[in-house]
């Protein structure tokens, strides 16, 4: 059957199956709830760890949301960015290379290239915290469930969560010996493998798991120079763990997982113009349109065709290992976390984003090769449940060390004259946090409790940075002694050390058997950075802005909650109303150099989120689940900062955040019913609606996205006491083509990042379990 006949059959079952549950879905707590998934209680609750204990997920005085792994393969939600859909208040900024993404909660997020800072939204696997957004993009394995914690979370997870924390927790090793094994193809060719074992070595006191994935894309896109698919992916990696019970009160586990990565990402022109913000002026290169219409491209909003001398493309290794020990003395648990980790990214992009060398446009190849390490030891204690004061407290240390060279060759036209510059940039940063953190709840009565959290972190933040090039074209400095024919022209070093706070403040009434609120304000704290990258330059000739550290990042947030549920779960609830101010924004901020577009980091000054969140679970019959998730958020500008020489455009007070679009809704419909006493049917529909969404801090209108909505379908067959199921779906039912982000093309125009699922596709998706 060839891909336009599996196609339609997809599409014909999935939206005959699926109709009747149209306008009914939503992100989870778990929107397919499994009895016996290992992050559920016996009656169906579900378990999460975001203040290090094993509590039930609507009793968390915390905004947040947990999908089960089961749910995530099944909607082949597969890495952090898929996921992005299917929760209101998440967004995710695309990129050329893993190290350009990063994670978005309630238009929070940082985005900038450069080692010296961290992000404001914390990822965390299985414990251990990964210090570059570039980490969190891996894909997500078997995984037990995803815990979004949305707000500032500095207190027990660092100084990287004012914003936000996706904790990641990995499946465990089961005492009796389970294996499963999974594929899945699409009408696209995308093809996708996993596989693993988990059984007693020792039972009862050793036991162990591994797995493993595959998976390869071609591509949604096309490089019309090459002719080959862009866009793509392909990934290989596995998973271990042990879990060793030497004695009643100790459990030792021990984790190592290795993922490579090579992708094909890259822009495509979107548009020859750009307008100009705040006065509206249209600028269209007529000279980029000419070169574009000679290599056969079309700009467009879904235009999926590129025009570059190479195909932009990454290899990514990320890997590393942790050993967690758990002693149990008494009713105290003392928990100690030893990690290291290692990712290396190398990139090649074509740097203009064009074909054919021309007066108005420079050729330029780009190679950059990143080493990141990591190494960190938290030790934790926990006080038993209940009495006056129960609480976690612990300490943290954490080192860090990135090195980068990143190297352009840059060819310009003169008249008849071709001048090549090569350009190459030795950075890196060094950085050792230590932190004593601790929260408690005081239990006034068994229903009504205080919430008091600290935490005091300490940084310690090095940087070197020299840029050599054989033009030195506008910034003159060092003498030419570092390599034969090469002058350096810019020379850096710099150190600085800082200490900050991060706390929360709250109070908890339990509402009855079922139901609580809560009322809580934190402070959130993201250190010092620098803005240490290939470009570092000053923004004028008298202020070396690049050199000096940027302050602290700090966020001060109110927020409101109610959850609960009935007594037979028929319904269960979360609302949440929040306002947050953040202080000292560390963001990039756009500039022109010698016509090319850059960034730079700045403290943009004072940015504000505030808004609503809903989660909605409704199980008005046996097997049939709706979720319904909702986000207002209202992210804005309040104080921009103008850094010295940039442009009118830095005026963008009571403009909008990126990444934060005003309503964000996604609901999910399921609902399973049994054809015989072995055979189960399942419906599933799910809808994601986004408003428009503006894209850069520089307010341009062709960087905004205007709204749009994509729905998705499946069908499935279910044996369960055979443990296999075969699921038929359809991404992207009604064709919808959008832009995952849209940005100002590197001399003119606009491009945009095409997302997975920008065209309709189908699929099909097997799984066994033994």
């Amino acid at each position: 059957m060839n891909a336009n006949r599996l196609f339609a059959l997809l599409a014909t079952t999935c939206l005959s199956a699926a109709m009747p549950a149209f306008a009914q879905d939503a992100p989870p707590p778990v929107p397919v709830p499994v009895a016996d998934a290992p992050g559920d209680t016996q009656d169906g609750e579900i378990v999460v760890t975001a203040r290090f204990r094993n509590e039930s997920l609507q009793q968390v005085p915390i905004a947040i949301t947990a999908i089960s792994g089961s749910s995530l393969a099944e909607r082949q939600l597969n890495t952090v960015e898929t996921i992005s859909a299917a929760i209101p208040s998440v967004g995710f900024r695309s990129g050329a290379s893993n190290k350009d993404r990063t994670i978005f909660i309630r238009g929070i997020g940082t985005i900038t290239t450069s080692p010296g800072v961290e992000p404001s939204v914390s990822t965390v696997l299985d414990g251990v915290v990964l210090t570059r957004p570039g980490q969190s993009t891996l894909d997500l394995g078997e995984v037990e469930r995803i815990e979004v914690l949305r707000g500032p979370q500095g207190t027990l997870f660092g100084k990287n969560a004012s914003a936000g924390v996706v904790n990641i927790v990995t499946r465990n090793p089961t005492d009796d010996f389970h294996a499963f094994g999974e594929a899945g193809a699409t009408t696209d060719r995308d093809y996708r493998i996993k596989a693993g074992v988990s059984g007693a070595i020792v039972p009862g006191k050793l036991q162990a798991l591994i797995g493993g994935l595959y998976s390869d894309f071609d591509g949604n896109t096309r490089n019309a120079t090459t002719g080959n698919d862009t866009n793509g992916s392909r990934r290989y990696g596995v998973r271990g763990k042990l879990v060793a019970t030497p004695v009643d009160a100790l459990k030792l586990t021990l984790i190592g997982d290795y993922l490579n990565t090579y992708e094909t990402v890259a822009p495509v022109y979107a548009s020859t113009r750009q307008v100009a913000y705040p006065t509206g002026i249209v600028s269209v290169s007529a000279p980029l349109a000419a070169v574009l219409a000679n290599a056969g491209v079309r700009p467009s909003a879904d235009n999926r065709v590129a025009a570059t001398n190479i195909d932009t493309n990454v290899r990514d290794e990320n890997y590393g290992g942790s050993l967690t020990a758990e002693l149990a003395i008494g009713e105290y648990r003392v928990t100690a976390i030893t990690a290291w980790r290692q990712w290396l990214n190398h990139q090649q992009q074509d740097y203009d984003g064009l074909p054919t060398l021309t007066a108005a446009f420079p050729q330029g190849i780009d190679d950059g090769r990143v080493d990141s390490k990591q190494f960190s030891q938290e030790l934790r204690l926990a006080s038993p449940r209940g009495g006056l004061i129960d609480y976690v407290v612990g300490a943290y240390y954490l080192h860090a060390r990135t090195d980068e060279v990143y190297a352009r060759t840059l060819t310009s036209l003169a008249g008849t004259v071709q001048t090549t510059t090569n350009g190459v940039a030795d950075y890196g940063i060094t950085d050792d946090n230590y932190a004593l953190f601790g929260e408690a709840n005081i239990n006034f009565t068994t229903a009504f409790r205080g919430i008091a959290g600290y935490r005091s972190t300490w940084d310690d933040l090095s940087f070197y940075h020299l840029r050599t090039s054989s033009a030195d074209p506008t910034n003159s400095g060092a003498p030419a002694l570092d390599r034969p024919g090469i002058r350096a022209y810019h020379r850096a070093q710099g150190s600085t050390d800082r200490r900050g706070d991060s706390y929360r403040l709250g109070l908890q009434l339990d509402l009855g058997a079922r139901a609580q609120t809560y009322f809580t304000y934190s402070r959130g704290y993201k250190g010092p950075a620098y803005n240490v990258y290939f470009n570092m330059r000053s923004l004028n000739a008298t202020t070396p802005l690049d050199e000096l550290p940027l302050s602290p990042e700090t966020s001060n947030s109110f927020e409101i909650g109610l959850k609960g549920s009935t007594a037979d779960r028929a319904l269960s609830y979360s609302l949440a109303a929040y306002t947050t101010t953040f202080d000292g924004y560390q963001a990039n901020f756009a500039d022109v150099v010698n016509g090319a577009q850059v960034t730079r980091l700045i403290n943009a000054g004072s940015v504000r989120s505030r808004g609503v969140e809903a989660d909605v679970t409704l199980r008005p019959a046996k097997g049939f689940t709706v979720d319904l998730s909702g986000a207002y958020t209202d992210a804005k500008v309040r104080d921009f900062l103008c850094p010295p020489g940039a442009p009118v455009s830095c005026n963008v007070d009571g403009q909008p955040l990126p990444y934060a679009p005003r309503v964000k809704l996604y609901e999910n419909a399921a609902y399973r019913f049994a054809l015989s006493d072995a055979l189960a049917f399942e419906l599933q529909s799910d809808v994601t609606f986004s408003s428009k969404v503006q894209y850069s801090l520089s307010e341009t209108a062709n960087t905004i996205q205007p709204a749009y909505a994509i729905w998705n379908a499946s069908v499935a067959l279910v044996r369960p006491a055979d443990g296999w199921q075969l699921r038929a779906y359809v991404k992207n039912i009604t064709d919808t083509s959008y832009a995952s982000f849209l940005a100002p093309g590197t001399f003119a125009g606009t491009v945009r990042f095409v997302p997975r699922d920008d065209r309709r596709y189908g699929g099909l998706l097997l799984r066994k379990d033994f």
